[in-house]
């Protein structure tokens, strides 16, 4: 899977992708507009962060390069792919259980915390690109 050279762009089927774990100074695009929503993302080698209309979507450490995001009002999905494994940290509804499955594995229910955040580890060393699916 490639990086997203232009750090952020709205793909054909409503998705977006987003970020570039290859860089090694830090960039970011600010009020990328879709459908009403502005995001703003930060990425590079040590950080991809997301968010929409202020408010904190999606975070990696170390950067990852994530194609295809959507959310849905039950969850969301997205295919990453980084160097080195990653730490995921997404914001969902706050104090909810979502059943959360990795290249198409079943990791169990996560509950998120009183913020909303679920975090997850994902084992992207030498993998390529790797599914991830959150659905309550």
């Amino acid at each position: 899977m490639a990086t997203v050279s232009e750090l952020i762009r709205k793909e054909s089927d409503g998705t977006i992708s987003f970020g570039d774990h290859t860089l090694d100074q830090k960039a970011k695009v600010e009020d990328f507009d879709v459908a009403g929503n502005l995001y703003k993302v930060k990425t590079f080698k040590d950080l991809t962060k997301l968010e929409r209309d202020g408010m904190f979507v999606y975070e990696s450490e170390p950067g990852t390069s994530v194609n295809n995001f959507e959310v849905t009002p039950a969850g969301l999905s997205f295919t990453v792919c980084g160097d080195k494994d990653a730490m995921i940290t997404v914001g969902l509804k706050e104090d909810c259980e979502y059943n959360v499955s990795v290249a198409g594995n079943s990791i169990g229910k996560i509950k998120t915390n009183l913020g909303g955040k679920l975090s997850i580890s994902v084992e992207l060393e030498g993998k390529g690109e790797i599914n991830v699916k959150v659905v309550e």
